[in-house]
């Protein structure tokens, strides 16, 4: 489901930092050297880059991103210094931003607490406090109000049951439940919240199809009934990224590569968080939905070293 590709004779971490305080030095007179740095930092996994930036403070008593931070420019800098940085830390920093620029159309937050595992999420709360010395629910609902509050701090603050197992009576009744709801408009109430927010990813499953075989329906299409209502937009995606995480990625994805302008933004942060998880199913649910590989469209969408970083770490490899 990654489409990170290691090589078989990885270099030692020692070796591996070398290349990279050549490649930031500039050898010769010639500048940065982006390939190099491509050639590392892109084919490299997890546990091989925490240690890399470890090996390299140590080494060099400077911290790689600032490094990177010093060398690179624009949507490139970003893109490698995402992916360089620990999944927790990633998530962290990406939440902390989330919440900064937010906005009732950013979705980033809902991404990060439904598409990641329960210990992911844990994770990542623990790196916010360690980089930001606060919480991100007290983040999350000092930036937001209202119903967006009430949904959000619900969804970063759970800790979900992982497994598969699934109360069958229990989906019933929730979708039944679910269904009364959504009829009176209450898309709000606590019951909805509740039910999206803590129960597992497999109960939630169960529930929705429950939800379809009862009442005709999927839930999202009940829940578009005003397609300009912003808090229904943010639960569909609730519901995509608990239930159906390739499609909602691959829609990020489209959008951003289909609108006037590429959305960088966006295309950085899916490829940088997905590369390592599950991009493969997202490449396939993208070429299925558009008739168009998803490393072509990217190719076409954006240019030099930004590029051939994201076509890396989706797994294109130049013949």
């Amino acid at each position: 489901m990654s489409t990170l590709c290691v090589p078989s004779q990885v270099p030692s971490v020692a070796e591996d930092c070398e290349q990279l305080h050549k490649a930031f030095s500039g050898s010769i007179g010639w500048g940065t050297n982006e390939g190099l740095i491509i050639s590392i930092l892109g084919h490299r996994n997890a546990a091989q880059r925490k240690l890399i930036r470890e090996v390299y403070a140590e080494t060099y008593g400077e911290d790689l991103l600032k490094s990177l931070d010093k060398e690179l420019t624009n949507d490139f800098e970003r893109v490698v210094k995402l992916w360089t940085l620990d999944p927790p830390e990633r998530d962290a920093y990406l939440a902390n931003e989330a919440t900064k620029r937010w906005t009732s159309s950013n979705q980033v937050l809902v991404e990060i607490a439904c598409t990641r595992s329960p210990k992911e999420l844990l994770h990542a709360r623990e790196a916010y406090h360690a980089r930001f010395k606060r919480s991100l629910e007290e983040d999350v609902a000092y930036h937001t109000s209202g119903d967006f509050r009430k949904l959000l701090v619900a969804l970063v603050s759970s800790y979900r049951y992982g497994g598969d197992d699934v109360n069958l009576i229990l989906a019933k009744s929730e979708a039944k439940l679910l269904h009364e709801k959504i009829s009176e408009k209450a898309y709000s109430c606590d019951d909805v919240i509740r039910i999206l927010s803590t129960r597992s990813k497999a109960q939630i499953n169960a529930t929705l199809n429950q939800y379809k075989n009862e009442f005709g329906n999927d839930i999202n299409k009940d829940l578009k009934a005003d397609p300009k209502d912003e808090f229904l937009s943010i639960l569909r995606s609730t519901v995509k990224c608990l239930v159906y995480p390739e499609k909602y990625f691959e829609k990020v994805v489209r959008l951003a590569i289909n609108r006037r302008g590429t959305d960088e933004g966006a295309l950085t942060r899916v490829v940088a968080t997905r590369a390592e998880v599950d991009m493969k199913i997202v490449k396939d649910e993208y070429q299925r939905r558009n008739s168009v590989p998803l490393d072509r469209a990217i190719a076409k969408d954006t240019n030099g070293d930004y590029e051939k970083m994201l076509l890396a770490l989706i797994g294109h490899e130049e013949a």
